[in-house]
């Protein structure tokens, strides 16, 4: 489901979408200039609960680990432009001192890309399913793309969907 760059090949539909897709940088320092400033994050849920099996095998756990999930919208003008799932094992996260149930409105990009410590892994794509989302937002096959943030023996799975309203102000 979740592919690399070159498993992805041609299947994306424009090369605008894949330098979105596959861009390195922060996407909160990229949203926030697209929305010239007008960027906000909005916290949906927060909290311990049994992780998804896609991200145990991407953080190397046993199914159905407990882990810290952190969905968020990420706000462009008002509206939802990407729905955010961040996850982190509950072992790795209480041993590597990284709060992220005191984020609140804050980007969690904002915390991974202002500490040079975290290297980013491989960024892998996917069309999202549409039941792993808000249900105000189901829709199907929606680009995603997913990276693993480590620090020592702290991993964060970072997961952004790409709404159908961000992509009036995209150029692809």
């Amino acid at each position: 489901m979740w592919l690399t760059r070159e498993q992805t090949g041609e299947h994306l539909p424009a090369a605008a979408l894949n330098a979105w897709l596959f861009d390195e940088g922060s996407l909160t320092r990229r949203l926030t200039a697209l929305a010239e400033g007008a960027f906000s994050v909005t916290p949906l849920l927060e909290g311990w609960q049994p992780l998804r099996g896609d991200e145990c095998a991407a953080l190397g756990l046993a199914a159905q680990s407990i882990g810290w999930v952190r969905e968020v919208y990420l706000h462009g003008h008002g509206q939802p432009w990407i729905f955010a799932r961040s996850v982190a094992a509950r072992s790795a996260l209480e041993a590597g001192g990284l709060h992220l149930d005191a984020l609140g409105s804050r980007s969690l990009g904002e915390l991974l890309f202002s500490d040079a410590a975290f290297e980013r892994g491989q960024i892998e794509t996917c069309r999202y399913p549409a039941a792993w989302l808000p249900i105000s937002e189901r829709a199907q096959a929606l680009w995603a793309r997913r990276s693993c943030f480590t620090r020592g023996p702290l991993q964060v799975l970072v997961a952004e969907v790409f709404l159908p309203r961000v992509w009036q102000y995209l150029e692809v």
